[in-house]
């Protein structure tokens, strides 16, 4: 076997500790989402599209009057109600739905957030 081979088994064989990624480590989409929703002056009614697994949300809900997440992903929802804290559990539900079929009724909402749905 040769040097190359052993490198090779080598690196495979090593313990690789996955690269942790920072979505928006500045906060520039939060510091945007306050400036232009204006949840301070007034706080929403907030349906939140391809909410995920909460990532966004946790930024803004705090100043939201309520926050309805969806997203079509029910692990991605399942993280987001694991990771929801104790003080906002009265007010941001997570539900499982498609953006083009709502299941609620019209004017529900006060301000729509579609940010990195696709």
């Amino acid at each position: 076997m040769g040097r190359e081979s052993l490198q090779l088994r080598a690196l495979a064989a090593a313990e690789i500790t996955p690269m942790t990624v920072q979505v928006d480590p500045e906060g520039t989409e939060a510091k945007h989402l306050r400036h232009y929703a204006d949840l301070a002056s007034r706080p929403m009614r907030v349906l939140e599209i391809g909410c995920g697994d909460g990532r966004l949300t946790w930024r803004y809900a705090e100043a939201a009057r309520r926050v309805t997440g969806i997203d079509l992903h029910p692990d991605d929802l399942r993280v987001a109600m694991i990771d929801r804290p104790a003080n906002l559990a009265a007010t941001v539900s997570f539900s499982q739905a498609d953006a083009v079929h709502l299941p609620f009724t019209a004017r529900r909402f006060d301000l729509a957030i579609f940010a990195w749905a696709f």
